[in-house]
């Protein structure tokens, strides 16, 4: 059953890749997010939850296909009386069993009651299963992120620290003012601030992803995963139907169990055949009978109306849930295929003509600094200007990546039904 969560949590695709970030070459093995799902699926309590209740529904569908077990009965009659009666002398012993013989299919009720139950576990455990996989999926990226935004606080730093030396190069060569130098010590300082920060934030991530993977995580992680962005496709995309969903496919599953208790309320309507073969000793002359007794209730004051009554108002509940469900299933997927594409066209820009603009501006900007065509001020904006636009750019990656998740949770198929 492990294995199984484990195979669903690593089921997924992920789309192509748009623009490359490599990880260094002595970085060891990658962390793949298939490898934290797959560690995830085998270490999380709530998997273990599920897999409890999925063997414990498959035990009680056992338990409901069994039959009524008999019971044994002894009785002593015409003891320690008076007369004939005294002692045992006329004492008459019987021996011998009751068979409950249950009428109306209700075995078949319960076996079916219990195999709907069971196959509404199997479902809320792939729910789980789904449930887990977002999240894991989200600390991934959310560690992604943080190790991106590590390497732009450091890049920062570089860039403020080769700026305080070209400001001191021009203030002692008498080409600028000292408030030039302290300015840039002033921008440095914060730069090396903000990377102790970021590693801050990023040892977090990494910590919180490893508690729920279950194993510490030492070596580099899928960088490339956060650059994959679909194809720009114009115009809304193909509306996604919410049939076969996790969600739509446990409404269908209350109603299966709904109806399986109106079968178990009907049937428990009929009334149960005992019978009771005995033997039966008479002491006074030593002789043996049998003894046969048949019981069948009386539905006088309980006819089996309102547990029937009250089955099928459960039967009713279940099916306006499910069209309930079915409503805000696809209102979930619109709107979550909506944030996904805006997220993927934020993410295109921000990564790309955004920051190669960015780029571009911050280079012209240091070359004219240090040829003394522009002044600190305007260097210091364009600077700003470069660190907001590569941090907005990470974000909207992480933006999309976590749409795509969300929208891959909401889209989860239902299991396949097994064999009951």
């Amino acid at each position: 059953m492990q294995i199984w969560f484990a195979a669903v949590l690593a089921a997924a695709s992920c789309a192509g890749p748009a623009m490359a970030q490599t990880a260094p070459a002595d970085a060891g093995p990658v962390y793949t997010l298939e490898a934290a799902l797959r560690a995830g699926g085998g270490a999380t309590p709530a998997i273990d939850a599920a897999t409890a209740a999925v063997d414990a529904a498959e035990q009680a569908r056992a338990v409901a296909a069994l039959r009524p077990n008999p019971q044994l009965q002894a009785q002593v009659e015409n003891i320690i009386g008076s007369g004939a009666y005294q002692g045992l002398r006329s004492a008459e012993t019987t021996l011998g069993i009751a068979i409950s013989i249950e009428l109306g299919g209700k075995r078949g009720a319960r076996g079916a009651v219990a195999g709907a139950q069971l196959s509404r576990t199997r479902i809320a455990a792939a729910v789980i299963a789904a449930d887990l996989r977002l999240q894991i999926t989200q600390l991934y990226v959310k560690t992604l992120a943080a190790d991106r935004r590590v390497a732009t606080a450091r890049e920062q730093a570089r860039i403020a620290t080769e700026a305080l030396r070209v400001a001191t190069i021009r203030v002692e060569a008498g080409r600028a003012s000292p408030l030039e130098r302290q300015r840039a010590e002033v921008a440095r300082l914060n730069a090396e601030a903000g990377i102790e920060r970021a590693e801050r934030l990023a040892a977090a991530a990494r910590t919180n992803l490893a508690r729920r993977t279950g194993q510490p995580i030492t070596g580099a992680l899928d960088d490339e995963l956060l650059n994959r962005l679909p194809p720009d496709v114009q115009g809304p995309a193909a509306p996604v139907a919410p049939d076969g969903t996790l969600a739509l496919a446990a409404a269908r599953a209350d109603i299966a169990v709904a109806d399986a208790g109106i079968r178990l309320a009907r049937a428990a309507r009929i009334p149960d055949l005992n019978l009771g073969p005995a033997i039966r000793r008479l002491e006074a002359t030593n002789d043996t009978a049998a003894v046969l007794a048949l019981s069948l209730p009386i539905p006088l004051f309980d006819r089996g109306r309102a547990a029937i009554a009250q089955a099928s108002a459960e039967r009713t509940r279940a099916e306006a849930q499910a069209r309930v469900t079915a409503l805000d299933v696809a209102q979930a997927i619109t709107d979550a295929e909506v944030q996904a594409a805006n997220a993927a066209t934020t993410a295109r820009t921000a990564a790309g003509p955004a920051l190669a603009a960015a780029q571009e501006a911050a280079r012209i900007a240091r070359i004219g600094y240090r040829e003394g065509k522009f002044g600190q001020i305007e260097l210091l904006d364009v600077e700003r200007t470069l660190a907001d636009t590569r941090l907005a750019a990470i974000d909207a990656l992480a933006d999309y990546q976590n749409a795509r998740a969300q929208l891959e949770r909401l889209t989860a198929p239902a299991p396949l039904a097994e064999n009951p």
